[in-house]
């Protein structure tokens, strides 16, 4: 996109300069004709390298949070029977977060050249989804663009609720595995020679040590030895998983897997069902078709094999199908989903039944959080007070065993 900038004359024969960003000059010109202006002048700004250079640091990625305040603020005001241009440029200029700041700016550009909200936020996939994309045309199209939102701001309110807890679940746990490793690595490098130097001083380079004595000083000596080849491996071998896991394979492999964990595969499947839900009433309420709904949803539901399966059911429902009998079959999805899809269908209200099976699932996830959370934190400390444990048996045995020598 080009900048342009331009003076036009309104039709009262007023004089107007602004500023717009354009493919090209004919683009320019029909933007402004659009409007009602005739064009005078169009010149094409143009822009520093610097600038440019700039631009590859900015993030187009605007916090959950801040989306969410933008979302809702958004909503009242055209509820208010703000135009839409004024509520854009009212929220831009009181914007705190300078990537949301900067994506109105842009937006407000398209808005003024004719553009579709929805297509001018299709620009910034970053921060603005399919899902959001998808809604907010549905609104623009029916004149529901308030009330849809609302369901908008509601939606990633509770989407953001469940992975703060996710994220707050984990933490402690997180900490705690670090700490071991840190631990057991810092013993190895650091301790476990000192004292294994000193066992052998007291006892003599033939003294025979215990078993766990030999081992844990075996592995020292190698992390000792090997430590800057250890480290660049483990290192290489973290940055290739991440990024296999990304390529469309690897994150297949890494969903089926992670639904053969247990404990972990009851959580994931919850949340999976949960975003399914959620997602697909929201853009059925907000009148999207619903071969586009699957479309959208698929992508939202966080995993590759669910991801497959609402693909599998949108062939099947454009087939002929309905939805709840195509869930039914697959073994992914409870019977309960099927089952309130069903009474939706027949009672013309999908949305409504599946906000409750949103509810019921994400209260779900709660509990289970909860229930692996309990678990997973004594697991780690005895974890932990095994490992220094171990240890220090293995530096106690022998000096037990050289001091009943010496007194002997």
């Amino acid at each position: 996109m080009a900048q342009f900038t331009y003076v036009a004359v309104t039709p009262e024969n007023k004089t107007v300069n602004g500023k717009t960003e354009q493919p090209d000059r004919s683009a320019v010109i029909a933007a402004l004709q659009k409007q009602a202006l005739r064009p005078v002048s169009i010149q094409e700004v143009k822009q520093k390298a610097l600038s440019k250079d700039i631009k590859l640091f900015q993030s187009n990625k605007v916090k959950a949070d801040h989306l969410v305040i933008f979302t809702r603020q958004m909503s009242a005001m055209i509820s208010a029977g703000v135009p839409l241009l004024r509520a854009l440029s009212s929220l831009e200029a009181h914007a705190e977060d300078p990537a949301l700041k900067r994506i109105l700016g842009g937006v407000i550009k398209d808005v003024e050249a004719g553009t579709p909200m929805a297509d001018a936020l299709a620009k910034y996939p970053a921060s603005f989804n399919d899902i959001y994309v998808n809604m907010v045309r549905a609104g623009e199209a029916a004149g529901i663009l308030d009330d849809i939102l609302k369901r908008l701001a509601y939606q990633q309110e509770k989407s953001a609720a469940i992975r703060k807890r996710i994220k707050s679940a984990m933490a402690y746990p997180v900490v705690l595995m670090v700490i071991t490793v840190l631990a057991f690595f810092g013993l190895m490098i650091f301790v476990i020679p000192q004292i294994g130097k000193i066992i052998k001083d007291l006892g003599g380079p033939d003294a025979e040590l215990p078993l766990i004595t030999t081992i844990m000083l075996g592995i020292s000596d190698f992390l000792t030895h090997n430590l800057f080849i250890i480290i660049p491996v483990l290192v290489l071998g973290v940055f290739g998983l991440i990024t296999y896991i990304k390529t469309k394979r690897g994150k297949r492999q890494f969903d089926t897997i992670v639904l053969k964990i247990p404990g972990v595969k009851t959580i994931v499947k919850k949340i999976a069902i949960a975003r399914f839900a959620r997602t697909f009433s929201a853009l059925m309420g907000a009148g999207v078709a619903v071969l586009e709904c699957l479309s959208v949803t698929s992508r939202a539901v966080g995993n590759s094999l669910f991801e497959e399966a609402i693909r599998t059911a949108a062939v099947e429902v454009k087939n002929g199908k309905s939805l709840s009998q195509v869930i039914e079959r697959n073994q992914l999805f409870p019977a309960i989903v099927a089952q309130m899809l069903a009474v939706g269908e027949e009672t013309g209200q999908t949305d409504t039944v599946l906000v409750k099976v949103a509810e019921f699932y994400e209260e779900e996830v709660d509990l289970a959080i909860d229930g692996i959370s309990s678990i997973i934190e004594p697991t780690m400390i005895v974890v932990m007070g095994g490992m220094v444990g171990l240890i220090a048996a293995s530096v106690m045995t022998p000096i037990a065993s050289l001091s009943q020598n010496i007194k002997g």
